[in-house]
């Protein structure tokens, strides 16, 4: 079962890049549009200045928009949990800021706040809170009846209620959320890089790229981007395997 769940992998990834391969040396893609796989890994390894670092400050700033997305949201969701009338007075908000492309005014925001990381961190960790407020609303509303009965009969503080019986249930939509939202968080902090003013990060590397038609060092930033992403996912499985062992859905995995 374990040799499988490597092997499978391994295999669907060795095929997509093969069958990219393929594609672009005999479909005569035009080189200006899309390189091989291998060309791409070739000129990251060749000629790399500036990608390691950049790569470093992308993967911090969206780490950073993803905790404070997490802390945010929360928030707002312990206290939608608690009120249905802040529920219902929030919620029109966070789905305004779920559905507008946040592309449309991460140009905006650069120009309001200047450049620099401070426009990257508050649009990367905007376009995140929602995913995690409602996640932490729905889990900390379905907590298990008879637990909270329990803790009402030894006269639990709300405190302890909220860290002993509500936390560690919503702990499973958190780490649904975090899945989505660290997609959503490199994909925001990557292209307000590129609109940031500045010389940072992978976004303004393949802003660059983009503008001379440089296909190459464009298909870098996403290699680097698509580490990042496997990296941080690798890292929420394991944590989540770490802290939610009781759970039942870690139990039906492991099996």
């Amino acid at each position: 079962m374990r040799t499988r769940s490597v092997v499978a992998p391994a295999l669907g990834i060795v095929t997509f890049f093969g069958l990219w391969e393929l594609l672009v040396r005999v479909g005569n893609v035009p080189s200006y549009s899309l390189r091989p796989p291998s060309q791409v890994l070739r000129y990251l390894f060749n000629d790399s200045t500036g990608f390691p670092k950049a790569t470093w400050q992308t993967g911090a700033d969206a780490l950073e928009a993803l905790l404070l997305a997490l802390l945010i949201g929360l928030a707002f969701g312990s206290l939608m949990a608690a009120s249905r009338w802040l529920e219902e007075a929030a919620q029109p908000v966070l789905i305004l800021i779920q559905v507008t492309p946040w592309v449309a005014y991460s140009a905006s925001v650069v120009l309001w706040i200047g450049g620099g990381s401070k426009p990257v961190l508050f649009v990367a960790t905007l376009v995140c809170v929602p995913a995690f407020a409602f996640a932490s609303m729905s889990g900390l509303r379905s907590a298990d009846p008879a637990a909270l009965e329990l803790l009402r009969c030894v006269d639990a503080s709300a405190w302890e209620t909220l860290w002993h019986v509500r936390l560690p249930n919503a702990l499973p939509n958190l780490f649904t959320a975090a899945r989505f939202a660290v997609g959503l968080s490199l994909a925001a902090v990557y292209f307000t890089e590129g609109g940031a003013l500045s010389n940072r990060g992978l976004g303004a590397i393949g802003a660059k790229a983009l503008a001379a038609t440089a296909a190459l060092p464009l298909w870098s930033t996403v290699f680097c981007s698509a580490l990042l992403g496997t990296i941080a996912l690798v890292s929420i499985s394991v944590l989540e395997r770490v802290l939610l062992g009781w759970h039942a859905s870690q139990r039906r995995a492991a099996r």
